[in-house]
Order: structure tokens, then sequence, then C-alpha cells
């Protein structure tokens, strides 16, 4: 029997440690685990919630029905030639396994280091770092429905993989649980260092450990810990914008970045929107901006997810009114 745990206290379940409890928790470890309590949530109607490392959602005060966080801790290799499959369970923590990775000498993932979280949500987010995205190694995810129990694979068309966005959000959002990743990666040598100052930091043939290290000690220098300061890493996507916006911000901003992405649009860097906005290092109540990185908002102690979200509110609003861009958060609202 799995067992399934009374009024439990989320606050440290979430990397921004908002106030939080549930009603019933459940931890199943195992695939059989899982389809168990997925079989008596439905047969209860309770409402479920799925959790993972809780780097990336806002929590409400209370969470009725049933959180799941499912703690699939496998992974193994299957070698093709140059290229590994690696398969993955869902609770694997995602920063450990592509360290480990990367120390075998694999290429695909070293530039997503560091990145919070466990591997079951990383294809939600379609999670991103440093030129690659998930989507570039994903061969394929494997879920469980969430009404029948039954298990099949999604191949990476499949998950219909947008900027920080995929059918989990959208089309299969609550009827499906991750259980397990499917990577592709290669032995050749394949660094992708064209993103910032990541080729400047590194020899000209470096490993993938190597790249992986210089990515964690970029991120290190700009982002707060979470476990000294509570946050959820990047607050804001970087907007779309037509062609023709930028091209008129420009004339006002000449040093605004700006990147070229197809169909005529660019993506801006929302961090330095909030910047100029004057905002960096705000404070106000519970919650600021981070005085280093004005992408990341940041929890001081004592406040909730209302007065974090009247902070967002703010800095949108400003934003818009400045550069008439509209900002969009990228953290999942529970």
């Amino acid at each position: 029997m799995v067992d399934i745990q009374q009024r439990v206290d989320l606050t440290a379940a979430n990397t921004l440690r908002l106030p939080c409890h549930a009603e019933r928790l459940a931890v199943p470890r195992t695939l059989g685990d899982l389809q168990t309590v997925l079989r008596l949530a439905v047969s209860q109607r309770w409402p479920i919630t799925l959790l993972g490392g809780g780097s990336n959602v806002l929590l409400p005060p209370l969470l009725d029905g049933i959180v799941v966080r499912p703690a699939l801790q496998q992974w193994w290799l299957e070698s093709q030639g140059d290229e590994v499959l690696v398969y993955v369970g869902a609770g694997v923590n995602w920063h450990s396994l592509v360290m480990a990775l990367a120390a075998q000498g694999l290429w695909g993932i070293e530039n997503l280091a560091l990145i919070p979280g466990h591997c079951g949500a990383a294809p939600v987010q379609n999670i991103g770092a440093y030129g690659v995205e998930l989507k570039d190694v994903l061969q394929g995810v494997q879920v469980v429905d969430v009404a029948s129990g039954n298990l099949y694979w999604l191949n990476t068309a499949e998950c219909e993989f947008g900027y920080r966005d995929s059918v989990f959000k959208n089309a299969l959002a609550g009827k499906v649980v991750i259980t397990q990743l499917a990577l592709r990666l290669s032995r050749r040598p394949a660094p992708k260092l064209h993103y910032g100052d990541l080729a400047l930091r590194l020899p000209v043939l470096p490993s993938p450990l190597a790249v992986a290290e210089a990515v964690c000690e970029i991120r290190q220098a700009k982002l707060p810990d979470p476990e000294v300061l509570a946050n959820a890493g990047s607050f804001f996507k970087n907007p779309l914008v037509s062609q023709a916006h930028t091209e008129r911000l420009l004339q006002q901003y000449p040093a605004m970045p700006h990147f070229p992405q197809p169909g005529g649009w660019s993506k801006l860097a929302a961090g330095w929107l909030i910047d100029q906005c004057g905002l960096k290092g705000m404070r106000e109540g519970a919650f600021g901006v981070h005085a280093h990185q004005a992408l990341v908002l940041v929890h001081f102690g004592g406040g909730d997810r209302a007065g974090l979200m009247a902070l967002a509110d703010c800095i949108v609003q400003t934003v818009r009114a400045h550069f008439g861009v509209e900002l969009e958060s990228e953290p999942r609202m529970i």
C-alpha cells in the first residue's frame, strides 16, 4: 500500500517558500504505486495536483484533493554506437543527471546544468539555457493516463514543444503523469558555445563536463541559490514582439538586446526591460526583484502568493507602460 499523508505542509517543497498545505500527499516510488494512487484518486474523485521539485510553480495556501510527487529514481543507458539513449525516471534530480552524464563524456545536455527541479518537469516547460532546449535531445516521454492508468510514449512531435511550452501545459494538462524520459546523447564532441561569454571561459576543445561546470559558474554568479534566498529562477519569459515593434524600440534604445526569430518576430530580454524601468533591487513587503538579476523575484520570508503576484503585476504594468511589451510569468500557477 502507498502511504497517503494527511494535511501536509508544502512550504519547504517549493523553492519560493510560499506557504501551502496539501489535504493529502502521496510519494509513489514505483510505477505500480503511481498507478495505484491515480486509481484511488479517480475513484474518490479527488482533484490531483502533480508536484516535482517545486522549482517552477506558484502554490496556493491550500491544495485540496491529493498532491502526487512521483519519486521514480531509476535511470540507465543503452549504447547505439556513438549515440546513447538515456532512460530516466521522473523523480531524478535534473542537475545531478546532467553532471553524471557530462562526467561520462556524453554530449547534449551539458548547457542545461544547474537548472533546478526533477526530470519529470523538464518536458512541461521545455527547459532551456545557453542555446539548448530539452527538445533538441529528447527522444520521447513516457506517460500514464490519469483516467485509465494506461502507459504509453509520446514522441518529440507529439509533445508540441514551443518556447517554455508543451502539450503538457495545454491539451494534456491534468490528463497524464510523466513517468520517464528518453534522451538521445552522443559521444561525439558537439559543444554549443555561442551563447553569451560561454566560449571565452573554455578551451578550444572542451569536455562536456568542462562546459557544464562553466555554465554552473555563470549561473551561480547571476542567480541566487534558492536554499539561501527563496526564488523560482527566471520569473518572466523573454517576450516575443513583432520586428516592426522591435525597430521602433531600437530607435529609442539602440543598445537593447534583441534576437531575431522565425516568422518576423524578435525575442527581447525581459531582464533588460525590467532593469531599464529602474526596478532591479526594488522590494515590496516580503518580495523583491533580485539586486543582480532583474528576471528573478525573491521571497524574503513571511509572504504569500497574493503578495508575490501583486509585485509581478506591478512589474508587468511598468514594462507595458515603458515599452508597450507584455511580460508573461514563467512559473506555473497551481
